[in-house]
This record gives structure tokens, C-alpha cells and sequence, in this order.
């Protein structure tokens, strides 16, 4: 079967990940900026309510992939907090000023980790060479890769994700991910021939507050009466479609 990661915004969008169907959740915080660490809370409940596998991001904040000396204690401690709670694994990258693959750090923070997996985010898009940093990522010993293929969406980048997946040859898996909707995801699959796609498929969900308050805000959030939720039902649809490509004799 076609893998479904579905990059949840919390334990609500996890738990309707998994009632869609979907493969494993990448667990996170603020989509708004790419995706930040998630609270152990968060963590704790998703891997003792799930059965399907958790992969937090480990990422201390929003921004670059350069980080600080106490960032990057940050995440070490939040690596081993994952493992700790038995997660199966995590998900980070960091680069260098140079913009390659940290592969010194990186290879400290899956150390900590085993013996859970390590997967890289799409800091891999900021890279130099995205061919370069495969190899770097092959040779730390990742087990999967996000990827865009450097452009805006998957769509748009299929055609080096394409290229990217035959390089790859099962060394480790890419994963194409970004603006993958269940309108496009069949033809995406069709032209880069990924075996696993990742996508957040959310809907808004209006507060039930009674009182609104339409004049404060909270931050930069346009409407704070409106919620990013994983669809259960868009999960369910893009599985659907992912598994009449596995079964359709094409691939």
C-alpha cells in the first residue's frame, strides 16, 4: 500500500488521521510556520492513545535550520523525551551557514534517538544540492525524506522528486510533500511513482463559543473563532485513492 503520513496539528487531527486511515501522523505544532516541536503533553497522549506510529517534528522554532548552540540542547532534549515516551520515531534537519546537510549534528540527534527512526523535513528544500544531500541523509542512516522538490508545491517539483525517487533506489524513501490535496495527490503519485505522500487535509471547524469577542485578537490569526482540523473523511478519500493506484497494475 501507498503510505498516507498526515502531518497533524494535534491530538484531534492525529486521532482523525487515524480513523481516515492514514499510515502514521507527523506530530507538530504551529503549521502556520512550517511546523514547531509539540508539547510532551501532547506527545505523551498522542502515543498512548494512537496505534498507528507518532513521528514528532523536532524543531525549536519557526524560521531557518541554522541553530544555536541552546537550540540545538533543545532539541537533544526533546529527542530523548520522544524516545523516553516510546515514540517511533522523529522527524528534524538542521543545515549548515553554506546551506548543506548538519551532518555532525544531525548524526548526534540520531544516536540519541535509536532506536527509534530519524527522518528529515523539508529543510531538505533549503539545501545547495538536493542530490548531494540525498547522499548525506542515505549515509547518516535516515529512513525517509520530505521533499517538495524545492519548489513551492509537490506538484510543481514533480519532476525532480521524480528524479530524486530513482537516486533514492530504496536507500531511503521520499516522500513527496506540500499543497498535496485529494484533487492532485493521484496524479502526483502517477508522476513520480513515490511510494508514501504527506498532507495535512484539514477543514476549519467553527468555535462553539456563545460569546465572541470580534474586536480583540490574540496575534497575527485573522479569525480566532476558526480551527485547523485534520478530515477524518479527506483521509478516508485520499486512502481510497491510494489504494486503487497500489491495485491498478500501473505501477
Amino acid at each position: 500500500m501507498i503510505e498516507l503520513e498526515i502531518c497533524a496539528n494535534s491530538l484531534t487531527s492525529a486521532l482523525a488521521a487515524q480513523d481516515g486511515g492514514a499510515t502514521r501522523v507527523e506530530l507538530c505544532d504551529n503549521l502556520g510556520e512550517g511546523g514547531t516541536t509539540p508539547s510532551y503533553g501532547q506527545i505523551a497522549l498522542a502515543k498512548s492513545t494512537l496505534s498507528i506510529p507518532v513521528f514528532p517534528i523536532i524543531r525549536p522554532r519557526g524560521g531557518d535550520f541554522l541553530y544555536s548552540d541552546l537550540e540545538f540542547e533543545l532539541m537533544k532534549a526533546d529527542v530523548i523525551a520522544c524516545r523516553t515516551l516510546g515514540c517511533s520515531g522523529v522527524v528534524y534537519g538542521i543545515l549548515t551557514p553554506e546551506g548543506r546537510i548538519d551532518a555532525e549534528r544531525c548524526s548526534v540527534l540520531k544516536e540519541l534517538a535509536s532506536p527509534m527512526a530519524v527522518a528529515f523535513h523539508r529543510a531538505f528544500d533549503m539545501t545547495i544540492s538536493l542530490s548531494e544531500s540525498l547522499e548525506t541523509l542515505i549515509e547518516i542512516g535516515f529512513v525517509r525524506v520530505l521533499s517538495s522538490g524545492a519548489a513551492p508545491t509537490a506538484i510543481e517539483g514533480a519532476a525532480v522528486l521524480c528524479e530524486l525517487i530513482k537516486q533514492a533506489a530504496n536507500r531511503i524513501q521520499v516522500m513527496p510533500g506540500s499543497g498535496i490535496r485529494l484533487e492532485n495527490v493521484k496524479e502526483l503519485v502517477e508522476t513520480t511513482s513515490a511510494k508514501a505522500v504527506h498532507a495535512s487535509l484539514l477543514v476549519s471547524m467553527e468555535s462553539k463559543m456563545v460569546f465572541k469577542n470580534s474586536r480583540a485578537t490574540m496575534g497575527e490569526v485573522k479569525n480566532e473563532y476558526l480551527t485547523l482540523v485534520t478530515s477524518t473523511s479527506l483521509v478516508a478519500e485520499v486512502v481510497k485513492v491510494l489504494y486503487c493506484l497500489n491495485n491498478s497494475g500501473d505501477r
